[in-house]
């Protein structure tokens, strides 16, 4: 594999530290337009029933494309109702897995079981990767904003049940999690201590706390001035108090055991600021904890918009961070 080229940086490497293979999936549209979607994946719902604390819900769900004449795999879910998690087996196991949680600013989520770009390459690199999609905030579940760390919680959980099968250790299982994903990326490596929905099956006495974190442009904080409005509405409300913004802030609520923790942003991201990655990476500097922060020079909100060939730079920062924390 070429090393792929890096672009500059104003900071540089801060370190303190029974699945289903649905043959197609479709996609349908507001408009009801319903293209085919390639999906040559191993698919399962995340719950063996219904998703826990429904019983107000009224939403129906939908899939659309993210792109009308773009990419037909290119999809996002709204208003979830029935979250999965999809498995890509590496062609050359590295014995680590990676849960993977897309973004959306939890007003959907940005995710295709025909698999993406970036959990191909991390593939390519050795990793057993999976893909979650979750519920949203904003739908009437009886969890209100803790829904997507339910999802999450419970994705990673299937995760480690499947280490022996699939050949990685049950301890080498990272999270990474992408924007708002990364909110929820990071309410996982730091809330792990409580369970945050009852237990339905075997697999939820399986530990919840990811061994390694990899937060790429994520949300962070929801106090002000930085703050990702969509993302803070829909945990917060439209007014919320100064105690909601800080209850659901990821800097505020670092625990002295969160896992080593990778955080990639691009200074010229105009959809989440970049002070979001830089206020987590001096909350867990604060605590001596393992941490890498990259912020790029340009990248924009999704680090794709550097000018240079390739793929993105972070992945094989990630991939070198990851075995070195190991």
């Amino acid at each position: 594999m070429n090393t792929p080229r890096l672009p500059r940086r104003t900071l540089l490497a801060f370190g303190a530290g029974a699945f289903i293979a649905p043959a197609v999936a479709r996609a349908q549209t507001a408009s009801s337009t319903t293209p085919a979607v390639s999906a040559p994946f191993e698919v399962r719902p995340l719950w063996p029933g219904a998703a826990p604390g429904g019983e107000a819900v009224t939403v129906q769900e939908q899939v659309v494309l993210r792109n009308p004449n773009g990419d037909p795999n290119d999809t996002a879910f709204v208003h979830v109702r029935d979250p999965w998690i999809m498995l890509r087996r590496p062609a050359r196991p590295n014995g680590a897995a990676i849960l993977m949680i897309p973004g959306g600013g939890y007003q959907r989520v940005a995710v295709s079981k025909a698999g993406g770009a970036i959990d191909a390459r991390l593939a390519e690199m050795g990793y057993t990767v999976f893909v979650m999609d979750y519920r949203l905030p904003g739908d009437g579940w009886a969890a209100g904003p803790a829904v997507a760390l339910q999802d999450a919680q419970r994705a990673i959980r299937i995760v480690r049940s499947r280490a022996v099968e699939l050949g990685f250790a049950p301890n080498r299982v990272a999270v990474a999690g992408f924007s708002a994903g990364g909110h929820v990326a990071g309410l996982l490596a730091t809330r792990f201590v409580q369970d945050a929905y009852a237990p339905v099956d075997a697999i939820d006495r399986l530990p919840t706390r990811p061994d390694f974190a990899g937060l790429m442009f994520p949300v962070v904080t929801l106090t002000q001035p930085y703050a990702h409005g969509p993302s803070a509405r829909a945990l917060v409300g439209a007014a919320p108090t100064d105690a909601a913004r800080d209850a659901w802030s990821i800097e505020r609520h670092v625990p002295a055991d969160m896992p080593p923790t990778f955080i990639a942003s691009a200074a010229d991201d105009r959809v989440v600021p970049v002070e979001n990655s830089v206020m987590l990476w001096q909350a867990l500097r604060a605590q001596n904890l393992p941490t890498e922060l990259h912020v790029f020079e340009k990248g924009g909100h999704g680090l794709t918009d550097s000018g240079q060939p390739g793929p993105p730079a972070w992945e094989a920062l990630l991939d070198t961070f990851l075995k070195r924390a190991h």
